[in-house]
């Protein structure tokens, strides 16, 4: 938890890795990052390649259906020597594989043509045989061809006694381009062709695209070679599966005899080939898993090997890496082993090094802290050192969202969701969910069980359920007693429209609900009144307790960067101008509560107006809360105007004095004088010192006594900006809580507004049909619910609670300019197979 208050301390390392063993060093490391050259580009080359061969591979075993098997632990990263085996394997297998199914597309090419031409020899002998039975039926002679009357048109025999070149062009179009292509050769040809086509009873494969589509076959008769060829060309342009008319009807019969015995024997190998490549890829899915992990973690260890650099001799790599100093022994210990695993001679080391430049942040979260960390980091990363805010965010952010969101059924159901994702949250589908919304919830499942369970809490102070109260214990008020003491009579209730119970009638108030709002003001007339005065002042007291925690943890940052001067500068005149303007307003309310009852609640000043008139000064006597208010408001309104100066003028007039008139003090006391600027030895003997005056870190960015100039201007133009920032921000800030109420009263509206206008109207239908016209509006306020008062409101919510804790909350200590140490780990490296990979 230390290091969810604050980032880890980090170290700058520089590694000497032999080359020898710099893989297997790596290959053992879990923690860097590194800055530098380029020196393994084909060894990253070669995974690459391997990657390439690996997608074909995975692509090829899900086209055959066979389960890709997937584990939950990575193999480790392969050693050295193991990588060209593995290598030599994968360019053996692709090449197998392409050979394999290079043959099998062959067969499957041949086997297709082969039926086609055996479906079109088929259908084309149906035209043979209606032209046979028409011409019998014919009556009319001709003397030009008297010996046709009885033979078939389509006769080669016939048409060369006759002395005519007849031909035949026959084969399969697309059932998308049969009119087209009759068009065509209509206008073409001009009508010297005679056309004849028929669907075919089954759909054949489009060897183009792959898919089982209709065809048609046709059967053109032309006259004259050069028709012939017009018909060929056309055939072309249209794409048509041309094949060989036979001439006799004993040709044709001796041709699909023919066909029939191949397309029986490509059946049988291509039964073979299917079988004997999925043995292939079932053992190639065996060891798939294994590889593609080990590819993965050889091609980022090549990575950062080419940001390492040579030295003179180029046989040892140096590298300068940020690490946790926690971390350092595990580092240490992981070159050491990559070394002996190696088998080098002299084993790889490190050393740490002093560094000037700022450290990057880490800190460490696990599956429930990461939600509200992403919440922070969605800000700002922190600089190194500089309080987490997320730690705070925890509790805060859930109980900002539940005070906007409050209302106990919606909370619940808010709360039911987020404990299925978390209860099946190793769930396969779940956990490589490719949708955006879906990944985005799974990983804040933890954030919405918080909320919702907050909801649940303020729902039950808020005593609001679907906008229904709940009496659970009993109200504290009694209305029968208001006619026992006479204040009613029966005549009122009918004379007037609104009542009024009255507390300071014995009986009719028995005291204050144990739990949350008394249930009977959900049937008051004044309810949105007195809600809104509890809801508005409810915001200001969590809003200024908000805005002085943030004040508050500023002191941390202080102490932490060691700058002392601004507790005194800035903390403390910070804190006086909050506390003595809107901490004393909440101080109002809370005295107001506690000061007056029901017996004189008439009387009690206006909260409002007393603050108004805490700066307006007016004169003669006002209303006031108490003896002695107006000497209190005027000495903490004095106080708060005196600390805008002292935020203004004390820390650039204290940093100026440090760089003139107080050097020669501090040089005085330490006894030392710096030399030389660039002398890291008098630069550490003037730390210590320093340090305890607060001068090692300025916000200009300059050390304190190292003979560099401060700009006096620069200092009291940021310190301007930040007060002027501070005095107007508490104001607007403290108005910007009052969304706690404003969203609050409007999700109680629109919830009874739901409920009104839905659910009562099928509750008041007839009983004879209420039952059955209950669950559609059942069903219908459901839908209703989820999409509006749980989607779109609960949004609204987590948007407004992000924005109260980035504006009102962080920038009061958390400036976030810092950047994000990420380290060198196969913990990135995925488990699972996704689309990358069969890319």
């Amino acid at each position: 938890m230390g290091s969810l208050f604050r980032g880890e301390p980090m170290c700058l390392a520089q590694l000497f890795l032999q080359s020898g063993s710099a893989y297997e060093c790596l290959s053992e490391l879990n923690p860097n990052v590194s800055v530098f050259q380029r020196k393994f580009v084909n060894e990253v080359k070669k995974c690459e390649e391997m990657e390439r061969i690996l997608g074909y591979l995975v692509q090829e075993i899900k086209k055959a259906d066979i389960p890709l098997p997937e584990g939950d632990v990575a193999p480790p990263a392969p050693l050295l020597k193991h990588i060209l085996e593995i290598q030599e394997q994968l360019q053996k297998l692709e090449t197998e594989l392409r050979e394999v199914t290079k043959n099998k597309e062959k067969l499957r090419k041949n086997l297709l043509e082969l039926t086609e031409y055996t479906c079109m020899l088929e259908v084309t002998q149906r035209f043979v045989r209606r032209t046979a039975e028409y011409e019998s039926h014919l009556h009319a002679n001709y003397e030009e061809f008297p010996s046709m009357e009885n033979e078939p048109l389509v006769d080669y025999n016939c048409m060369h006694r006759l002395g005519a070149k007849l031909g035949f062009i026959s084969g399969l179009v697309h059932i998308a381009k049969v009119e087209a292509f009759e068009k065509m050769l209509w206008r073409a040809c001009k009508g010297y062709t005679i056309l004849t086509y028929a669907e075919l009873d089954e759909s054949l494969e489009d060897p183009d695209t792959g898919e089982t589509t209709k065809w048609f076959v046709f059967l053109v008769s032309y006259w004259g070679d050069q028709i012939g060829q017009k018909v060929k060309k056309i055939c072309d342009c249209y794409h048509c599966h041309v094949y060989p008319y036979p001439n006799t009807s004993e040709e044709r019969r001796a041709v699909v005899e023919g066909l029939n015995v191949r397309i029986q024997d490509l059946h049988t190998v291509l039964h073979k080939t299917e079988d004997y490549l999925r043995q292939v890829l079932c053992k190639a899915s065996e060891s798939v898993y294994t590889w593609v992990i080990q590819v993965k973690k050889m091609k980022a260890i090549y990575h950062v090997l080419n940001l390492c650099s040579f030295d003179v001799t180029n046989k040892c790599l140096i590298a300068e890496v940020w690490c946790p100093v926690a971390d350092l022994q595990n580092l240490r210990h992981a070159l050491e082993e990559g070394s002996r695993k190696s088998g080098a001679t002299v084993s790889s080391f490190m050393n740490t090094i002093p560094t000037t430049q700022p450290p990057p942040t880490l800190i460490r979260t696990n599956k429930f802290t990461s939600g509200f960390q992403n919440i922070v980091d969605a800000y700002g990363v922190g600089n190194y050192g500089e309080v987490n805010p997320a730690l705070y965010t925890i509790i805060t952010f859930p109980f900002l969202f539940a005070v906007m969101f409050g209302d106990l059924g919606h909370g619940l159901l808010m709360f039911i969701f987020a404990l299925l994702t978390i209860l099946y949250e190793n769930h396969p589908r779940l956990q490589r969910s490719q949708d955006e919304i879906m990944k985005m919830l799974f990983e804040g499942r933890y954030v919405i069980l918080l909320m919702g369970l907050f909801s649940v809490y303020t729902g039950l102070i808020y005593n609001d359920c679907f906008s229904k109260s709940l009496n659970i214990f009993g109200s504290g008020w009694n209305v029968s007693a208001m006619f026992e003491q006479k204040a009613w009579r029966p005549e009122d209730l009918k004379s007037n429209q609104f009542l009024t119970l009255d507390p300071n009638v014995t009986g009719v108030y028995n005291g204050a609900y144990p739990f949350g709002i008394d249930p009977i003001w959900n049937l008051a007339s004044n309810r949105l009144s007195f809600l809104n005065s509890f809801k508005m002042k409810m915001s200001v007291i969590f809003g200024v307790t908000h805005m002085t925690f943030g004040v508050v943890l500023g002191v941390f940052n202080h102490l932490h960067f060691k700058k002392k001067y601004n507790i005194y500068l800035v903390f403390l005149p910070e804190l006086l101008f909050m506390m003595c303007i809107f901490g004393y307003l909440v101080f109002m309310i809370f005295f107001k509560w506690l000061a007056y009852s029901a017996e004189d609640s008439t009387s009690a000043p206006s909260i409002l107006i007393e603050f108004i008139n805490m700066f307006l000064f007016p004169g003669g006597e006002a209303e006031v809360f108490y003896t002695g208010q107006v000497a209190l408001q005027r000495f903490l309104l004095s106080i708060a105007f005196l600390s805008v100066p002292v935020m203004l003028f004390g820390k650039p007039l204290y940093l100026y004095w440090l760089h003139s008139g107080g050097r020669g003090i501090r040089m005085y006391r330490s006894g030392y004088k710096l030399i030389r600027k660039e002398s890291e030895e008098e630069l550490s003997l003037l730390r210590s010192h320093d340090i305890e005056e607060g001068s090692s870190h300025s916000d200009g960015g300059h050390r304190e006594g190292d003979g560099e100039e401060l700009n006096f201007a620069d200092v009291f133009m940021n310190q301007a900006i930040h007060t002027i920032e501070y005095c107007l921000g508490c104001v607007s800030n403290t108005a910007s809580y009052l969304r706690l109420w404003a969203l609050s009263l409007a999700h109680a509206q629109l919830s009874e507004v739901l409920w009104q206008m839905v659910m009562r109207v099928g509750l008041r239908v007839d009983t004879t049909y209420g039952v059955l016209l209950l669950v559609p509006v059942l069903a219908f306020f459901a839908v209703l619910t989820v999409s509006i008062l749980l989607v779109m409101e609960g949004l609204s919510a987590f948007l407004h609670a992000i924005r109260l804790h980035w504006v009102e909350f962080q920038n009061k200590f958390y400036s976030g300019g810092g950047y994000k140490f990420t380290p060198f780990s196969f913990k990135h490296i995925s488990l699972h197979f996704n689309k990358d990979d069969t890319a």
